[in-house]
């Protein structure tokens, strides 16, 4: 026991280390952006130019740490808009070089730019023409030189007390990477409707779904005619579960809506002896059919209510209730 105690009293802060690695990696983001106002804007812009050019697919590609960081990217970039995939480049030269083509573009990460496993990938997208960019701190290396574009980031020191471990170098790398999907997804005009087409599972998925695929409809609505009696009213309201109950004029436009509130706020008079049109809340919140559930769910939240009527032309074609939402996986 008195050995184990000396042991743990000679091991480092462990908060103290996790924050002087946050803070290496922060003063790191803060040189890329420093860069930005040098050589490294225009490289950027070209390297977008040349992926928002192509007719076919930009290939990542990296080894060892940084073809983790690549095959993120690859993903990232597939899944807002650009057409991508990672090749590890060990097995590129091994026949996985024929899923390259001339309207590709190679996006190649090496923080050294001296990796050897490139090698062969280098020189078949220049045997081939097929354009070459590189995200590296070696401005001067071998694939820096072969490159079309250099991405040439800051010379940073690791968060890794031994300055060994790729640390701080692949978060630059990702954060370039990602800064650059996003600008190709705004520079494709790349809308949430799209990111839904790639996205269908889990819940991001829930939420990129419209609320017409969700809502109730026909015989499920809780609808009744002004100047129904509240006698009348509060049985349909209570049949139909949704804790609201919509009210529409003769020409079947959704003029007020009566909740558990409304009823509450109407329990010391007569409530039975009135009519709807005492009791509703008039010009009611309502929502299109076509919004996303992510943003139906933020109406909701927002308004601090459960169920909101969905509209078109002034007329109620459906409901939506918070328990819809929780079905679904959006909220």
């Amino acid at each position: 026991m008195t050995r184990l105690t000396s042991v743990a009293s000679d091991l480092p802060d462990t908060t103290v280390s996790v924050r002087t690695s946050l803070q290496t990696g922060i003063l790191g983001v803060e040189a890329v952006l420093s860069a930005l106002e040098g050589p490294l804007s225009q490289a950027i812009a070209d390297a977008i130019d040349i992926m928002l050019g192509i007719k076919g697919r930009v290939i990542v590609t990296g080894m060892g740490k940084s073809g983790h960081v690549a095959g993120k990217l690859a993903a990232t970039f597939a899944s807002t808009g650009t057409p991508s995939f990672f090749v590890h480049p060990a097995e590129a030269s091994h026949g996985d070089l024929g899923m390259i083509t001339e309207h590709d573009a190679v996006l190649a990460l090496s923080w050294s730019g001296e990796t050897p496993e490139l090698s062969n990938l280098i020189q078949y997208s220049r045997r081939y023409n097929v354009p070459l960019i590189a995200i590296t701190c070696g401005a001067d290396s071998a694939l820096a030189r072969a490159s079309d574009v250099v991405l040439a980031l800051p010379k940073i020191k690791e968060a890794c007390p031994h300055g060994l471990a790729p640390t701080t170098s692949t978060l630059l790398q990702l954060a370039l990477g990602d800064a650059l999907a996003v600008a190709l997804l705004e520079a494709r005009g790349f809308s949430a409707n799209d990111f839904g087409v790639f996205h269908p599972g889990g819940k991001l998925g829930a939420t990129l779904r419209y609320v017409r695929d969700i809502m109730h409809r026909g015989e499920s609505l809780p609808l009744v005619s002004s100047q129904t009696s509240m006698k009348e009213a509060i049985v349909l309201m209570t049949a139909k579960g949704f804790g609201a109950l919509g009210i529409v004029d003769g020409a079947e436009r959704l003029i007020g809506i009566i909740t558990d509130g409304d009823l509450r706020r109407h329990l010391e008079g007569d409530l039975l002896a009135l009519s709807v049109d005492d009791v509703m809340t008039r010009d009611p919140k309502s929502i299109s059919e076509d919004m996303l559930a992510a943003k139906a769910l933020e109406v909701l939240h927002s308004s601090q209510i459960t169920a909101v009527f969905v509209v078109k032309d002034d007329k109620a074609v459906g409901i939506l209730h918070l328990h819809d939402l929780l079905r679904i996986g959006a909220a």
